[in-house]
């Protein structure tokens, strides 16, 4: 797992005490069957992971059990991740968590997958023929993976319902954009009742005034990532652009902070914070937070926080840096995983994959915060897996 492998018995025993939480979704032995099969291939140590190199690991004649369990017996898979997240919070959960919402690009030929389309992926850093996935992470002091998950359908896709109805995608589905997406998957974490203190995401979330207003309403703590050109209410103006509020700011009010280890060890930043919104709740406060470049002072990054008013800015910028969690959680479920190792073009089918996935990588990530000293609030995890290529000035 990047590193050192949690011991094979031990994933197999723990993987098949995680599948007999949700066995009761399938109607039938086999797709029981065939789903622990599939998520112990994922996490087998095989060069690729297709129907077939599955089917070999789970000793079937071929891959047509596999192709089925994905794309033709009838169970749900939102269901079943319903029990997958209920098992992270039993062993992973903590008042103290927070809630990540970012999206990965998973590269695909062709037109008949669904949701493919020549869009930008982070994950290739460019635009290419993929689809894209909105996921929401957890993270705690006990460990942190991936609990909920969607496919970005473009419009050229939602205008077009024959093509979706040859993809599986019902009438019903509509275009939502990956904004609408998140809050829906907050909205479900907050009804479930899974335990977190914040929730946070990079600027093309938090840039939406409207969810920032929407977390308030419900009085859902949150740093969001900004763009330099948003603008808050100050006591000077409103709509006044974030960027001009920190210009003219004291040397003193800067103070450099780790916000958390990368890939090449601390990533050490100046801070600084700016209350805004002057009229609010006496136990509550808003903040507008600056992140400088050491080397690069002209380089400044802007987040947009909600929280109690006794919260200090190192306990912001911890929050704002967890965010990295979200791409450590991709890196290793594809890794180690298989999450972006399918080979379904069905809507409901890449949502099976998924979800099963995500169930593997669960399994792998209780199992890691059993090895470490749970006892001490420093423990990292995930300390054995691979940081994200993301460098001090990510």
């Amino acid at each position: 797992m990047g590193g050192e492998r949690v011991d094979a018995r031990s994933w197999a025993g723990e993987l098949k005490a995680l599948q007999e939480r949700f066995a009761h979704r399938f109607s039938r032995l086999e797709p029981r069957e065939s789903a622990l099969a599939y998520m112990r291939g994922l996490i087998a140590p095989l060069e690729r992971k297709n129907g077939w190199t599955l089917a070999e690991e789970a000793g079937h004649g071929g891959p047509d059990r596999i192709h089925r369990l994905l794309n033709r017996i009838d169970w749900n898979a939102d269901e079943v991740l319903d029990d997958v997240r209920d098992y992270v919070i039993e062993h992973l959960g903590d008042p103290e968590a927070v809630l990540i919402v970012d999206d990965t690009g998973f590269l695909k030929k062709g037109v008949r997958s669904a949701g493919v389309q020549r869009q930008y992926s982070g994950t290739a850093g460019r635009t290419e023929n993929s689809q894209i996935g909105v996921f929401l992470a957890y993270a705690s002091p006990h460990g942190r993976t991936l609990i909920d998950r969607r496919l970005y359908l473009p419009t050229s896709w939602t205008d077009d319902r024959e093509r979706c109805r040859a993809a599986g995608i019902e009438d019903t589905v509509v275009f939502e954009t990956k904004v609408v997406m998140a809050k829906a998957m907050v909205r479900r974490a907050i009804a479930e009742g899974v335990p977190f203190r914040w929730v946070t995401a990079d600027a093309a979330y938090g840039f939406s005034k409207g969810w920032r207003t929407e977390l308030e309403q419900a009085d859902v703590f949150h740093v969001m990532a900004t763009m330099r050109h948003d603008t808050v209410v100050t006591r000077w103006a409103m709509d006044h652009p974030v960027h001009d509020l920190f210009p003219g700011l004291p040397r003193q009010k800067w103070k450099r902070r780790s916000c958390g280890d990368g890939a090449h060890g601390p990533r050490v930043y100046d801070w600084a914070r700016v209350e805004v919104r002057p009229w609010h709740r006496e136990d509550r406060r808003h903040w507008v937070i600056a992140r400088r470049s050491v080397r690069r002072p002209e380089e400044i990054s802007y987040y947009i926080a909600y929280c109690p008013a006794e919260t200090t800015l190192d306990e912001l910028i911890r929050v704002a840096g967890s965010r990295w969690a979200v791409e450590v959680c991709f890196q290793t479920a594809k890794q180690e995983c298989g999450l972006d190792d399918y080979q379904v073009r069905r809507y409901d089918g890449w949502h099976r994959h998924m979800t099963l996935a995500m169930a593997a990588h669960a399994c792998l990530t209780v199992l890691r915060a059993r090895e470490l000293d749970t006892g001490k609030a420093e423990t990292d995890p995930l300390s054995s897996y691979p940081s994200p290529s993301l460098n001090s000035d990510a």
